[in-house]
């Protein structure tokens, strides 16, 4: 087994580690929380700018849509880097939900489609949103409420959806609605492209959260009779919850690789601070329980990384990787709450002032266990997937990542 990296993407691993260190660190300071929506768009598109002029910009996407054409494994390395600092993914133009969007307009859409909303998302001049959550429904897909009835060649979409991420100032969602009420369970939704402005699309308010607000915000949004023509069905009818899956996958994955730079920057700063610290005229590098601390800090970033590493290996490879992105985003989300917290420990009440970015960290780190799934439903369903292969009479082995 093989765990060297291709030479093309450790060349572009230090290139976008090489960005993110000189060009969009430095940045942070000018787009904080507290700057308004122009100044941060200012600031994105300056970065935007010097990714494009590095070649770093869209690596998830192929070459003829300007992109590097990164596949799994080479965008967990590059996510990697990214997540150290918030705005790097952003700068990419590989940032939730936009990237995931545009895996699936790339799988799904028609040519017309493509070049309507993918070109202008792969070009940074549009956002969107993928319009699925809705606040009854919670983490179960088959108690979505919003529907979409045909009237003559038309669909009239109405419902509400929750909590749906970059909504506020997107050029279009992609809308899960019921399209057939009789289909089993998952087989009665399809999905729509929706324009902003469209008459009967509401965004109702950008919901207060405790994290970092990030373009769009979190949003709530009502949909009165939205009519839409034919053209606006993305992929095949009854076949929304696939497609949706389908995306939410790999998008949790790539949540995941994005953690793993969160969590080792904060690593990268309690380590320094141990070093430097000194009470009781020891430095705090000394101290066993702060040792402690950080030797479980990296065993939870190594374990991450391999677990992020097998999972985008299935992927490439065309296997089922259910049951590991799960498991991934179990483990990597709470690793990163754990060393995040340890590192606020290590720093002591300056880990909890704003002079640095852990009580950010700390902050945006309890999110990852509840959105795209929260922790419990994952583990509802690696649990079921656990006795299923028992019940095969295999051992559980199939369903705990084992290799072949």
């Amino acid at each position: 087994m093989d765990f060297e990296l291709p030479e093309d993407v450790k060349d572009i691993q230090r290139r976008v580690a090489a960005f993110v260190n000189t060009v969009v660190l430095p940045a942070e300071a000018e787009a904080g929380e507290h700057t308004t929506a122009e100044e941060f768009d200012r600031v994105l598109e300056g970065l935007r700018d010097e990714a494009r002029a590095s070649g770093l910009f869209n690596p998830h996407l192929p070459p003829e849509w300007g992109g590097l054409g990164l596949g799994a494994l080479g965008m967990a390395i590059v996510s990697q880097e990214c997540g150290v600092s918030g705005l790097a993914s952003l700068a990419l133009n590989a940032m939730a939900p936009d990237e995931g969007n545009m895996h699936l307009l790339l799988e799904t859409a028609n040519p017309e489609q493509l070049e309507k909303y993918l070109r202008p998302l792969a070009e940074g001049r549009a956002r969107s949103c993928f319009a699925m959550t809705e606040q009854i429904a919670g983490s179960d897909p088959t108690m979505l409420a919003t529907t979409a009835v045909k009237d003559g060649d038309d669909w009239i979409i109405n419902g509400e959806k929750w909590f749906i991420t970059g909504a506020n100032g997107a050029a279009f969602a992609i809308v899960v609605a019921k399209t057939d009420p009789e289909a089993e369970g998952r087989n009665s939704y399809s999905l729509f492209l929706v324009d902003d402005g469209t008459p009967g699309w509401n965004v109702i308010r950008e919901i207060p959260v405790m994290g970092t607000h990030g373009p769009g915000g979190h949003c709530e949004i009502k949909i009165e009779n939205v009519r839409v023509g034919p053209e606006a069905v993305l992929g095949e009818l009854g076949q929304g919850f696939q497609l949706s899956q389908k995306r939410l996958g790999p998008a949790r994955l790539a949540h995941a690789m994005r953690w793993i730079g969160v969590a080792q920057r904060s690593l990268d700063l309690a380590a320094e601070r141990a070093l430097t610290r000194e009470t009781f005229g020891k430095p705090l590098a000394r101290r066993q329980t702060v040792q402690n601390w950080l030797a479980d800090s990296a065993i939870d970033l190594y374990a991450s990384r391999l677990m992020v590493l097998h999972a985008a290996y299935l992927i490439e490879r065309g296997d089922d990787f259910r049951q590991e992105v799960s498991m991934n985003k179990v483990f990597i989300a709470e690793a990163l709450e754990r060393v995040v917290d340890r590192a606020i420990q290590i720093h002591g009440s300056l880990g909890y002032s704003t002079d640095l970015p852990l009580e950010r960290f700390y902050r945006d780190a309890r999110a990852a266990r509840i959105y795209d799934g929260p922790s419990e439903v994952h583990r509802m369903v690696i649990a079921r997937n656990v006795l299923k292969a028992a019940m095969s009479g295999g051992g559980t082995k199939p369903a705990t990542g084992g290799l072949a």
